[in-house]
């Protein structure tokens, strides 16, 4: 009888080989990329109505995305990636939408746990728990405890989010020391703001990424982004693809960052 195919199969392929083969489709040293990279993920909405279809269409293949960038990230690692999910105004919305969100939240964070642990991704929430429905703050509290270990790229999902009141929060703690006597007033630098912020421990971003046009921050990142290099494209969040990221590294490194000061040479 003929024989198959008895050779074993090749061997999956390291994340070390993975960062080469990523590196050299970008064409960038490894240097040149930002440390953290911040993005709004702008659109899924605008994307599902030029195809008549719901708003929760353009969720679901937002959520498709995602997956996509964070496995990128990984590869080229990147040190942090700040997804903005669920702005504290988000709640306005209409109720159906609010309840399809955060099923979809319980759906990828149930699905992606395998992904994150692969490309040694470690998960983290920013924002305010309260008002999250349990269900929610059971698996974002099992993804964050499961991926607690891992050393690469950190994913913080802004969930429940807003920068005034992520900053009031901050302000807040930092009184209740004060009044405790804990905290001298006059040692209160900008390095105490950036240590009572919900993304304590991350670099500021060093690049902001926002999808489908929209030229505002939204209430994102207010106080990290403040020396921030800012993308803009007219791609909306579910075609935003790994070229698409790409194209947004090439233009971060073309830049010359001053930071106030003055370029030198």
């Amino acid at each position: 009888m003929p024989q198959g195919n008895t050779s074993n199969p090749p061997a999956a392929k390291s994340r070390a080989q993975q960062t080469i083969e990523s590196l050299a489709r970008l064409g960038l040293p490894r240097d040149t990329l930002p440390r953290h990279i911040a993005i709004i993920m702008d659109g899924n909405g605008r994307w599902a109505h030029m195809r008549n279809q719901l708003r929760m269409f353009g969720h679901e293949q937002g959520a498709k995305t995602v997956r996509d960038i964070v496995s990128e990230c990984a590869r080229l690692e990147i040190e942090a990636l700040t997804l903005y999910s669920f702005s504290t105004e988000n709640w306005s919305r209409p109720a159906q939408e609010i309840e399809f969100l955060m099923n979809l939240y319980v759906q990828y964070l149930i699905a992606e746990r395998s992904m994150m642990m692969d490309n040694d991704v470690r998960f983290v929430q920013i924002g305010r728990r309260h008002g999250l429905p349990q269900h929610v703050l059971d698996e974002l509290d099992r993804t964050s405890q499961l991926t607690a270990a891992n050393k690469g790229l950190t994913l913080a999902l802004a969930i429940n989010y807003g920068s005034r009141t992520e900053i009031l929060d901050a302000v807040f703690t930092i009184a209740k020391k004060v009044q405790a006597g804990r905290l001298d007033p006059a040692a209160i630098t900008e390095q105490t703001i950036s240590d009572h912020l919900y993304t304590a421990g991350l670099p500021d971003p060093d690049m902001l990424i926002r999808t489908a046009g929209e030229m505002r921050v939204s209430n994102y990142l207010l106080w990290q982004i403040s020396y921030a290099e800012i993308y803009v494209c007219n791609t909306c969040w579910p075609d935003f693809t790994v070229d698409e990221l790409h194209k947004a590294l090439r233009t971060f490194a073309s830049r010359v960052r001053k930071f106030g000061g003055v370029p030198k040479g």
